[in-house]
């Protein structure tokens, strides 16, 4: 209670604005993407099922286990650099208001608050990348069971059918941890939005909608985004054609 007085009628605003965009855009991106609108996760839900398709009628599937060895080494990348952070964050949380009060003599543009609400800001950076940091281990869990489908997969040879069910199967693994990956990387978005809070409630509401909007730009507008869009229109164009 002390601590929610302590805060001005700006910062819990903003720590509101901050939270529903926090938590409620994976689940909203989640619903839309099995609806099928226009967005990257959708489009690259059908290229992944692609892929894992080709790749169960490939003979040599070494392309396909380099490939899935690149993105275990990204997420672990971002892991490792999240823990990084998670340690400076919570050391200076911890460490009391001596470090806090270094920091704002070291930094003038650092919003003049109390220790308490300071040490709220940087407990606030260390959830979002702890949240971050979860999904990027159990997308590295998911990409070793893709791992697993790739090496058992059948004989390229066999029934086209079994074929097509296996790798679809695959995508059915490998696009969770995919999507996984994703939200972990998507959490350093929020992480420096949660990050903006320590100059003002105003500069944090303002990088978190800046946030949002570019998350969505590059799901919906991005060249990436028409990119992808048109490779799934091909495949679907090839497999049409092959049927």
């Amino acid at each position: 209670m002390a601590l929610l007085t302590a805060l001005s009628p700006a910062d819990l605003i903003a720590a509101l604005l901050f939270g529903f965009c926090w938590l409620a855009y994976e689940p909203l991106v989640k619903r839309l993407t099995r609806r099928g609108p226009d967005l990257i996760n959708s489009h690259m839900t059908v290229v992944r099922t692609a892929w894992m398709q080709a790749m169960a009628r490939r003979e040599a599937r070494f392309l396909d286990s380099q490939l899935m060895g690149h993105v275990i080494t990204s997420a672990s990348f971002f892991a490792s650099s999240n823990l990084i952070i998670i340690a400076a964050a919570a050391g200076a949380m911890f460490k009391g208001g001596e470090v806090l009060r270094q920091a704002g003599a070291a930094a003038p543009l650092l919003a003049r608050a109390p220790t308490q609400v300071l040490e709220l800001k940087l407990a606030l950076i260390v959830l979002v990348l702890g949240r971050s940091l979860l999904s990027l281990i159990w997308a590295i869990r998911q990409l070793n069971y893709c791992i697993g489908a790739i090496g058992a997969a059948p004989d390229p040879k066999g029934d086209p059918v079994r074929l097509q069910a296996y790798g679809a199967a695959a995508a059915a693994v490998l696009n969770p941890a995919l999507s996984a990956f994703n939200a972990g990387v998507r959490g350093y978005y929020f992480a420096l939005a949660a990050a903006s809070w320590l100059l003002g409630p105003f500069p944090f509401a303002v990088v978190t909608v800046g946030a949002v909007s570019l998350l969505v730009w590059r799901q919906v507008s991005s060249s990436s985004a028409n990119g992808v869009r048109r490779l799934r229109t091909l495949l679907e164009e090839s497999s049409s054609e092959s049927r």
